[in-house]
């Protein structure tokens, strides 16, 4: 009888736990060190990059010279939908111009906070009664959050991966530059190209040891011109044992590394590419192929053609190389980038492939400017 009464209550126990924390935030699937940093829970951080090669440099929490522990965020996961994404941004372009401009990653925090990241609880119209309430308030998306603990977190979070892909460029229309407002941003497999994908982030390898894939892999023919997402500058280009001939590229602003991996054997990369180039979003850079897994250079070692991409984001210096890195999923990403493929054309003297679409790129632009001052 006790033991029936036991379970009894413990069932309306958590019930009425349920009935508490319906309709307030949910709490996200990581954890916060006496600093307020977020901390990763444990598991394999390290991808198939130049990071492999190399010692475990760092270790989470690395003090300064103060003694000190240092606040950034330690670890994101990043499965904002496509869907999400699109209407997101949806917002962010007819809103442009307007009294109240919605920012789409001020949304997606916004829905990040109010889902605990989990975005497979999605609903349009989460997103519509958020827009609404922020045109029409007249309040900012953190205002509109008021309690949600988590707000500030996903907004530094989502706007790592995504801060840079939408704004203000210039395209080239008959001979004269135009300004846009838009997707910066391409997908990384050019236009035309037929490739096949699926949600492979965070299976297992094994070449050389035991380990979770994180990045994404895109099926593809060979030779088939690899475009580069975001602009940025070229901070690694070359032969690793796992990657094969793979090009790294850091975003302007420090937050984001793309690592573009297994190449073309022999013709690897776009024509004159090399470390210290800056790139706009949009240019080829290189072409796939199926190189790697080998510590000898130009080996063919894996079995399919392909591209791997990797999106590694870095809130301090310490998660650049060893077991701190931050690798994040970008299947969801290259579905929401198709709408923004890279026309292509090919020069048939130099067999090589250019852009069609010109454009300026201001944060490139500015880049070059400040280099040159230096």
């Amino acid at each position: 009888m006790k033991k029936h009464m036991t379970v009894l209550l413990l069932c309306i126990l958590i019930a009425v736990g349920g009935i508490l924390t319906a309709g307030k935030e949910i709490r996200p699937s990581f954890y916060e060190d006496s600093t307020g940093a977020v901390s990763k829970g444990g598991g394999d951080s390290r991808e198939d990059s130049d990071a492999e090669e190399e010692s475990d440099k760092a270790e989470d929490g690395r003090e300064d010279s103060g003694n000190k522990k240092k606040d950034y965020i330690k670890w994101v996961e990043f499965n904002v939908t496509c869907e999400a994404m699109r209407k997101a941004y949806q917002y962010d372009i007819d809103t442009y111009g307007k009294e109240v401009h919605l920012n789409w990653v001020d949304l997606l925090a916004f829905l990040g906070a109010k889902y605990g990241g989990d975005f497979t609880r999605y609903q349009e119209k989460d997103m519509t009664d958020a827009a609404e309430a922020l045109v029409k308030g007249g309040k900012t998306a953190g205002e509109l959050a008021g309690g949600m603990e988590y707000y500030s977190y996903y907004r530094e979070a989502y706007g790592a991966v995504l801060d840079g892909m939408v704004g203000e460029y210039e395209i080239e229309k008959a001979g004269k530059w135009k300004k846009v407002y838009g997707l910066k941003a391409c997908h990384p497999v050019a236009k035309g190209f037929p490739y096949s994908d699926y949600d492979d982030f965070g299976v297992s390898r094994s070449y050389g040891y035991r380990r979770n894939h994180l990045g994404h892999d895109m099926m593809g023919q060979v030779g088939t011109p690899v475009i580069a997402v975001e602009s940025g500058y070229v901070a690694e280009l070359g032969w690793n044992q796992y990657g094969g001939w793979r090009v790294g590229i850091n975003s302007f602003d420090g937050r984001r590394y793309y690592y573009y991996a297994h190449l073309r054997q022999d013709r690897p990369y776009a024509e004159d590419l090399k470390k210290g180039d800056v790139v706009q979003a949009g240019d080829v850079i290189g072409y796939i192929g199926r190189t790697g897994y080998s510590r000898e250079e130009n080996v063919n070692n894996i079995d399919e053609y392909h591209l791997h991409l990797g999106l590694q984001l870095i809130f301090d210096e310490s998660q650049r190389d060893g077991n701190n890195e931050i690798w994040v999923s970008c299947y969801e990403l290259v579905r929401f980038l198709y709408q923004n493929q890279m026309e292509v054309s090919r020069d048939d003297t130099t067999k090589e492939w250019s852009r069609v679409q010109r454009i300026k790129d201001q944060e490139a632009v500015k880049y070059l400017k400040d280099m040159e001052e230096k």
